[in-house]
């Protein structure tokens, strides 16, 4: 009888491990793919220009959203008057963004420019460690960059911080790493430290994380991306940031309208926004 119970019992064992090497199969095979499919779709468009063009209509729009799929993903928030155009591309570094703008901003004078990208440099690391440095070094130069361009044009930048990820699911784990956190960490040190009269920094962890500086759930779709919920509440703040610059900016062009008195028309100070930290300068 026993013996009996002792080999059922090993070919359950069987079966299960048997299971468990076809689902951790799948699991790998379709994190292959998905891969594979980026880096083909990266070839035959690498700067996503196919998926995107900007419409003739829109030539001045007041807000542009610009960035990767986080950006991509970014609704205007209610109650801030005039157009939007998203043009956040999915799967997109800093290198792909700051080299396609010449193709999707150089040719229209948006007032406000929302910047959200990062996250698809950083989590190359895993895969690339020995090259983690570099990897930092590029994404922040990168920003910088794209936000100079911006201001070359006249056009006020908010340039927000990278969104913190969710919980690691068992696909990603196989390509994913602690190091990932800090050099988000990094790069948003950098990014606070842009901040300046036409460049308003959006601290987004102070909206997205609880007490444990973890995000909340309710905000997450996925592990990268945003819910509904999670942007809804990012909104709350930006659409004030929005209307405070574009309020500022309508009384320079008041004050520059008038005969020179020699008064000096004044500039937005990003610290007045409540939600760019104190400390960004």
């Amino acid at each position: 009888m026993k013996s009996h119970i002792v080999r059922y019992g090993i070919i359950f064992l069987l079966a299960a491990f048997a299971v468990a090497s076809c689902v951790a199969t799948l699991v790998v095979l379709r994190v292959a793919k998905h891969y594979y499919a980026e880096a083909n779709a990266t070839r035959l468009d690498p700067l996503g220009l196919r998926q995107l063009t900007v419409p003739e209509s829109l030539r001045q729009p007041t807000v542009v959203f610009y960035g990767d799929s986080r950006a991509a993903k970014w609704p205007k928030p209610p109650g801030v008057d005039g157009e939007s155009l998203n043009l956040g591309i999915s799967d997109q570094t800093t290198e792909q963004v700051l080299l396609r703008f010449p193709y999707h901003l150089g040719q229209i004078r948006p007032k406000v420019v929302v910047v959200q990208v990062g996250i698809n440099d950083l989590k190359a690391i895993p895969l690339f460690p020995l090259e983690e440095d570099k990897i930092i070094a590029t994404c922040e130069e990168n920003i910088g960059k794209i936000v100079s361009f911006c201001r070359e044009r006249g056009t006020h930048v908010i340039v927000t911080t990278i969104f913190p990820v969710g919980k690691s699911p068992i696909e990603r784990r196989l390509v994913w790493s602690d190091r990932v956190a800090p050099a988000i960490d990094a790069v948003n040190r950098h990014i606070m430290s842009l901040a300046s009269d036409d460049v308003t920094v959006f601290n987004t962890a102070s909206v997205l994380t609880g007490k444990d500086g973890i995000l909340v759930s309710a905000y997450s779709r996925d592990f990268l991306h945003l819910s509904a919920a999670g942007y809804e509440q990012l909104n709350a703040s930006l659409g004030v940031q929005i209307n405070s610059i574009l309020k500022t900016g309508a009384t320079n062009r008041a004050e520059q309208a008038v005969p020179s008195d020699g008064h000096k028309p004044s500039s937005h100070d990003p610290s007045d926004v409540s939600t760019t930290p104190a400390d960004a300068h």
